[in-house]
């Protein structure tokens, strides 16, 4: 097969290529023994390319999250770890020829401690790809697309994705709309709503015409931190919960009589905030709130037709 040289610019606008960072050469061929942040590397196992090794973030621990890991074989790609856990030493020990890893804004690398991801770049490419608020789903996935692609991987199939979108828009605007609460708990006493505005799924979904609580005023850019009788009382029909291994499990908030009767009034379904960001799994995550929300109607529609008239 004849090689193709490869140079690839990112979110930050640094070249990666055979010149080194930003300095604009192309490598021979494109690279093949990629290392990646773990929701970076389960997009790209989505889009064909499967990395050598994922680490994680320091909300990480020794293990891989499930909720972060995708479709990824774990037990045929490598975890490094998190957090303190990662140096350069630990990065390059499975002999990448490119990292990939995400951005939250300004360029800064997720995952990893300023000083380790300076050094990295001067031993390899790192590619960074921003999947902060200022950009929707559909940028992210798609600049995702577009290293994949440089990589050897095919297009991706969007007709899933694009039938997923249709059947949400469509069930969002049937009545009466069911009220959707994103969050993450913190503990059996405290829980963090989600703004919906600092998160791109979660405008998507308002975009598509479901209806999300806006937890109220107060500090928190991102979330907005009270107690489970505050949640309880914003009455959902729908409660996206974070299930991330750094959000507490669900069997610890069990003894909380206002989770309990938040539990008792909405449907539960699982939201991981980061998800792979291809369209495999926003079809999936779509497809999920769609259900969602067409047994709340359903549910609610049979209810009033069951009152005596």
């Amino acid at each position: 097969m004849e090689q193709t040289a490869w140079r690839f610019s990112d979110d930050r606008g640094q070249m990666s290529g055979g010149g080194g960072r930003g300095r604009g050469g192309a490598a021979a061929a494109p690279p093949s023994r990629v290392v990646a942040y773990i929701q970076a590397g389960a997009t790209l196992e989505d889009l064909g390319i499967r990395p050598l090794a994922v680490f994680g973030s320091f909300h990480d621990g020794p293990e891989p999250d499930p909720a972060k890991s995708g479709a990824l074989p774990l037990d045929e790609v490598g975890y490094l770890g998190a957090g303190a856990d990662l140096d350069v030493e630990a990065l390059l020990a499975p002999g990448p020829d490119l990292v990939v890893a995400v951005s939250y804004g300004g360029g800064q690398v997720y995952g990893l401690d300023p000083e380790t991801a300076k050094h990295l770049e001067e031993r390899v490419p790192v590619v960074v790809l921003d999947v902060g608020q200022a950009h929707t789903p559909a940028r992210i996935r798609g600049r995702f697309a577009d290293l994949a692609r440089s990589l050897g991987a095919p297009d991706e199939d969007a007709a899933a994705l694009l039938a997923a979108e249709e059947r949400l828009r469509a069930t969002a605007a049937r009545t009466p709309r069911p009220r959707v609460l994103a969050l993450s708990p913190a503990s059996a006493d405290e829980v963090h709503l989600a703004r919906p505005q600092a998160w791109p799924e979660l405008r998507a979904l308002a975009a598509y015409g479901v209806d999300l609580i806006e937890p109220g005023e107060g500090a928190g850019a991102n979330w907005f931190t009270t107690g489970w009788p505050a949640a309880a009382e914003l009455r959902p029909d729908i409660a996206l919960v974070d299930v991330r291994s750094n959000a507490a499990p669900l069997g610890e908030l069990r003894s909380d009589a206002a989770w309990r009767a938040l539990e008792a009034r909405a449907r539960i379904l699982a939201w991981n905030p980061e998800s792979p960001c291809s369209a495999r799994a926003h079809a999936a995550w779509i497809g999920q709130v769609a259900d969602a929300l067409e047994e709340s109607v359903e549910a609610r529609g049979k209810s009033q037709g069951d009152l005596p008239t």
